[in-house]
């Protein structure tokens, strides 16, 4: 049947089509080739594997050569062991028989042969012989009459299958040049340095023309004017001269490149995948392995036939003929193993063999049907020729090793995705980012049960107020008050400083301390707040963060850093009953009644006294508020500019208790009491007592 052979010199691949159908493809890559001649090393002798490991250039791998692959020096000696043989440093002249595979190195003998178009050239073998394929007797018998006449003494000649029907002087022709091709290699093996390459087919034209053009090839396609002219000198030396009849050689010219026009790239690109589907509904999946390549073969939709006896003879047959032009296209060799669907009658199971047979017969690296086993498996070999489609165009997946699964061990994480891309955590310490993300910042933070959001604020005996040891658990959001401000926090993200509208200073952060949020009055401005405008405006929300602890937590660095234990400080306060009242109710320290500034609110013991109504002072120029509750505690003459505030003063306790009346009694929580009303009703009971006990 016609083919065409379409020749990609630029990237040295080339394909065979038939039946508009790719059947084969020719790749050359790779440093070492197969039919490359080296004179290499021997790097050491193993007499355990009688075998031994010769270095022909890779820094990384040597090449491995066996006992049975030495070629003239076995000749001599053949009942002799290796290492009397072959010593280490000793140079040999060898050739690559196999390619490089994974972690192994090529597979070196010393059997020497040139390949022609028409000979084999063996210089270190004996003997003429023909190929396989010369059917004809009478043929045979005149190329192998002329092979003795011509083969050179103490050399070795093989009769390829394109010198059938070929004249006299076109093989003794071919033979000339391999002839001279061998005294070129003889006299740089004597004076090159090991190692170094000798030999190679760098003509890749000529090397596709040689193994794959054959008389029914009516078309060839290359993809340069030099290359067309080249076809044309190749094949007139082939044929004495003449230019050969019915072949067209073309030149590609599209602007689409030659691999994507004839659907080469796409051909390679489906030969990966382990599915191949058959013409009536069937399918084949092939998975190569390390020891073997499995082949199975399913049904899959195909129904069409009247019994399940032709479905399965039919699918069978279609995949027999499916299997032999993907063992060629992919260059599957060694053991192969075919699982067809299970047939009861015998005769199908012979007629299946045959028919895979004849389909087998178009492959020139000779497959060989082992047998059919009891399980219904056939077995075959195929000789390696090179590298297959997987080690030229594959490349092992990085996340599952080359298994096709990625495995999902019990108590790993559902979300497999995320998994591949997460990095393997290494035990060296990195770097964090001064920026990090809003999720990583909650982690970090400290979870608080809703117990203790539900537990009430104790003002006096508050762990913030008297924990001499400093301890990191309290809330985050009491300390405020006292903070370093030599050392403000940076301002990125919302830790900004916000002006006064004051005096026009910059406000900063406290640097690591947490204290307790006070409210200030309308006309003030909110310094200790850091939160949005929009939940400044919202009293309910405020007070609702402010019982639960919420507000902006500092910087990793200022919340980590601990401070050395300071020796305690006593600092007493008067408060009255309902000032007390009021400050635990909103969660004010009584320190902000302290005039001055408090350098570390974790070591000062605050000790709160009982003072009546009448010694009320302020030692602070303004008075906190509470925005959530509507009972406020303000001046007489709210004064809109700064003032010096007086030098601070202590207030002793009163030895003399007020009233018990007014030490106990509860102000309403909708009216508002000012100091004036207060003493006045204060006034007011004296005098009705002193009425009633005139009175009486």
């Amino acid at each position: 049947m016609p083919k065409q052979i379409i020749i990609a010199e630029q990237h040295q691949i080339a394909a065979v089509f038939s039946e508009d159908q790719i059947q084969e493809l020719v790749v050359s890559t790779g440093t070492q080739q197969v039919s490359d001649i080296y004179v290499g090393t021997v790097e050491n002798v193993l007499p355990g594997i009688d075998a031994a490991f010769v270095n022909i250039g890779d820094s990384e791998r040597n090449g491995f050569m066996h006992v049975t692959d030495l070629g003239p020096l076995r000749l001599r000696r053949s009942a002799a062991a290796i290492t009397e043989l072959l010593a280490p440093q000793q140079k040999v002249l060898v050739q690559v028989m196999k390619e490089p595979t994974g972690n192994k190195g090529p597979r070196l003998t010393g059997n020497i042969s040139l390949p022609g178009r028409f000979l084999v050239l063996i210089p270190y073998g004996r003997g003429v012989n023909l190929s396989r394929r010369i059917e004809s007797e009478a043929e045979r018998s005149r190329l192998r009459a002329l092979a003795v006449l011509i083969k050179p003494a103490g050399m070795g000649i093989l009769v390829r299958t394109e010198a059938d029907g070929k004249d006299e002087d076109a093989i003794i022709e071919d033979l000339d040049y391999l002839l001279k091709q061998w005294e070129s290699i003889q006299v740089q093996a004597n004076s090159a340095r090991p190692p170094m390459l000798l030999n190679r087919d760098d003509d890749f034209i000529q090397r596709v023309l040689r193994d794959i053009y054959t008389a029914d090839v009516n078309r060839i396609v290359v993809d340069s004017a030099s290359a067309v002219k080249r076809v044309k000198q190749h094949l007139m030396n082939w044929s004495g001269g003449k230019s050969p009849e019915g072949v067209l050689i073309d030149h590609h010219r599209d602007r689409l490149p030659i691999l994507d026009f004839f659907r080469v790239n796409a051909a390679i690109r489906e030969a990966l995948k382990p599915r191949v589907d058959l013409p009536s509904g069937g399918y084949i999946i092939i998975e190569p392995t390390e020891a073997l390549t499995v082949i199975d073969v399913n049904s899959g939709s195909f129904t069409r036939s009247a019994t399940s006896r032709e479905t399965v003879l039919w699918t069978n047959y279609e995949a027999a003929t499916e299997i032999a032009r993907q063992m060629r296209l992919r260059n599957v060799a060694g053991v192969i193993v075919v699982d067809f669907i299970d047939m009861d009658s015998r005769h199908d199971q012979l007629a299946l063999l045959e028919h895979f047979t004849k389909a087998l017969a178009a492959d020139k690296a000779r497959p060989q049907i082992a047998q059919l086993s009891e399980l219904g498996l056939v077995e075959l070999t195929r000789k390696r020729q090179g590298q297959n489609l997987y080690e030229l165009f594959g490349e092992e997946c990085p996340h599952c090793g080359g298994l096709g699964h990625l495995a999902r061990l019990p108590g790993e994480s559902d979300n497999s995705p995320l998994e591949r891309l997460t990095p393997v955590v290494s035990a060296t310490p990195t770097t964090v980012s001064k920026t990090p993300r809003i999720a990583e910042r909650k982690e970090e933070e400290p979870e608080v049960s809703l117990e203790q959001e539900e537990t009430p604020l104790d003002l006096i005996n508050h762990p913030s107020y008297q924990d001499p040891g400093g301890n990191n658990n309290r809330r985050r959001r009491r300390r405020r008050l006292g903070e370093n401000e030599t050392n403000p926090t940076p301002t990125t993200g919302k830790h900004k400083p916000r002006p006064n509208s004051r005096n026009g200073e910059l406000e900063k952060e406290p640097n690591g301390a947490t204290t307790t949020e006070r409210s200030t009055p309308k006309d003030e401005p909110d310094v200790a707040n850091p939160r949005t405008e929009k939940q400044r405006t919202s009293p309910e929300a405020e007070s609702r963060d402010n019982a639960r602890g919420v507000d902006t937590p500092p910087p990793n660095s200022q919340r980590i850093a601990r401070r050395d234990h300071a020796p305690m400080e006593k600092i007493t306060v008067a408060m009255t009953p309902l000032e007390q009242e009021l400050y635990a109710l909103m969660g004010i320290s009584p320190l902000v009644r302290v005039e001055g500034e408090v350098k570390d609110p974790k070591s000062v013991l605050v000790s709160v006294t009982d003072a009546p109504a009448q010694g009320v002072e302020e030692t602070r120029g303004t008075e906190p508020a509470p925005m959530s509750n509507p009972i406020k505690v303000v001046e007489k003459e709210p004064v809109p500019e700064p003032q010096t505030p007086p030098e601070p003063k202590l207030v002793v306790a009163n030895p003399e208790p007020a009233d018990p009346e007014l030490v106990t009694s509860t102000p309403k929580p909708q009216k508002k009491i000012s100091e004036p009303e207060v003493t006045d009703v204060t006034a007011n009971r004296r005098r009705r007592r002193r009425s009633s006990a005139r009175g009486s």
